[in-house]
């Protein structure tokens, strides 16, 4: 009996640590150290380096933003995650956000200009025609999106939703004289979860206490002409936030939504995946802690 009672004795000091530690503005600051000269090589599935380094905070609408630089910078908008590669960020009394609005419109255009660009090569391909340029279309993005991107709340709970992003984007497509194509109105509504703790490894070293979030993506659509079509399958990503150092991985399978949202087309693109793990960093300290 007396065992017991210390276990659970155990169990309750735990879980106060625990929701002290997340539940106060101030601690959960240490998941995200931005020090000047602090920086991060990240190296994906196939060998390329991301390194991140901490710059000066930068004010936007009268709010001060934690910054950072990206080496390489973004030149394929097609491959920016904007979970991992804020260019600013904020730490406030209820929520973590990145400030990714302009960002987020320029990736989802660019995803759609690549499926659109695949979508007329893939009609050349099987059409029956012996005018492969009559598939040539002209196409129009629009896209709408929040300015921030919700990357987790204060205080921290495990295994509750909240909505992290919306997108709205608008496609057009028709032929060089206007005639044909049609419009496709994609709705994204993505969530965000904290699924628990992990101890996580990676090159740069074993880092516990990771926080597990994941973050899922629903689509709707609506086209016009109207079909029946079912939505693409969600994408997810999911970070790994060790304390006192940051992101130390990253995954990613994202889905394209165009091309797997035309029922007519013989096949189902294959989604993209992106892996990404910490394989050296420096955390410098901070002068305001001492």
């Amino acid at each position: 009996m007396l065992k017991r009672f210390r276990n659970v004795i155990t169990l309750l000091l735990v879980f106060s640590f625990t929701a002290g530690l997340l539940g106060d503005e101030s601690k959960i600051v240490q998941y995200f150290p931005n020090t000047l000269g602090s920086y991060w090589v990240y190296k994906d599935q196939d060998g390329n380096e991301l390194t991140r380094r901490a710059v000066e905070d930068e004010e936007v609408a009268e709010k001060t933003y934690h910054a950072f630089s990206y080496e390489p910078t973004v030149e394929d908008w097609t491959g920016y995650a904007y979970h991992l590669q804020p260019f600013l960020y904020q730490i406030g009394k209820e929520k973590v956000s990145f400030l990714v609005g302009d960002e987020v419109k320029k990736t989802v255009k660019a995803r759609f200009a690549k499926e659109i660009k695949a979508l007329i090569e893939t009609l050349k391909r099987i059409a029956p025609t012996e005018d492969p340029s009559s598939f040539d279309m002209d196409h129009d993005v629009k896209v709408e999106a929040l300015d921030n991107f919700q990357l987790l709340p204060i205080p921290v709970t495990f295994n509750e939703e909240w909505d992290a992003m919306r997108i709205k984007a608008t496609v057009t497509l028709s032929d060089p004289e206007g005639e044909g194509g049609g419009v496709a109105h994609f709705t994204i509504s993505e969530t965000g979860n904290v699924l628990g703790k992990e101890t996580v490894e990676t090159p740069a070293g074993t880092f516990e206490d990771c926080l597990k979030i994941e973050y899922k993506t629903k689509t709707e659509i609506l086209l016009s002409p109207p079909t029946e079509t079912d939505p693409p399958g969600e994408s997810i990503t999911t970070l790994w936030l060790a304390p006192n150092v940051g992101i130390v991985k990253f995954h990613r399978k994202v889905e394209d939504m165009l091309l797997n949202s035309i029922p007519e087309l013989p096949f189902k693109s294959a989604p993209t995946i992106k892996t990404l793990e910490l394989t050296k960093y420096k955390i410098e300290p901070d002068d305001s802690e001492e």
